[in-house]
């Protein structure tokens, strides 16, 4: 069964077809971006300025390391994380964008910035896994940005979340319709 993925930016389209991405790590990559998006929408009708270019980028290319560690496409892993930094790095992705390869794992390290958050956090929602550390801080930057009180975000945060969620059993199905390695 063939089963659509929502698309990538065309620069990731064609980083993902040149470091020949499995099929399942290109649906992975292309359901996280659209959750990204979602994301984006509803932090800014809250008032957060971010980078969204930079975020989409991040959300698009997150485990792109999991081409190298293909393994990681199964088990549990962190080696794709540093792979995929320098692999977009070597494919001239600037530091603002290859970073999310790397960060995407670490979101509670000092000097994680909003975006880092955001795509840890579509990382995590896109399947409905909720964490609530994740989510704690990311309302903290959200009542900044508003200047609403943090109760009052966390509400508007959570629909947001649990929205997402819904949605969660039609995305892992769209992933799961995709072979792990390509048998071209």
């Amino acid at each position: 069964m063939h089963v659509d993925t929502p698309p990538v930016p065309p620069t990731v389209a064609g980083l993902l077809a040149a470091v020949a991405a499995p099929p399942r790590l290109v649906a992975h990559l292309g359901l996280v971006h659209e959750v990204a998006g979602t994301l984006l929408d509803g932090c800014a009708a809250l008032g957060l300025r971010v980078d969204r270019e930079a975020v989409l980028f991040g959300a698009a290319t997150h485990d792109i390391g999991k081409a190298v560690h293909r393994e990681e496409l199964s088990v549990p892993g962190s080696l794709h994380e540093r792979a995929g930094y320098e692999l977009l790095r070597a494919r001239g992705a600037p530091e603002r964008l290859a970073r999310f390869a790397r960060t995407h794992g670490s979101w509670g390290e000092p000097g994680t910035t909003v975006e880092d958050l955001l795509v840890s956090l579509a990382d995590k929602v896109w399947k409905d896994s909720r964490v609530r550390d994740l989510e704690d801080r990311v309302t903290d930057l959200l009542a900044v940005a508003s200047g609403r009180a943090p109760w009052e975000v966390f509400l508007v945060l959570d629909d947001l979340l649990t929205g997402i969620g819904a949605d969660a059993p039609r995305r892992l199905a769209v992933q799961a319709a995709h072979p792990v390695q390509d048998n071209r």
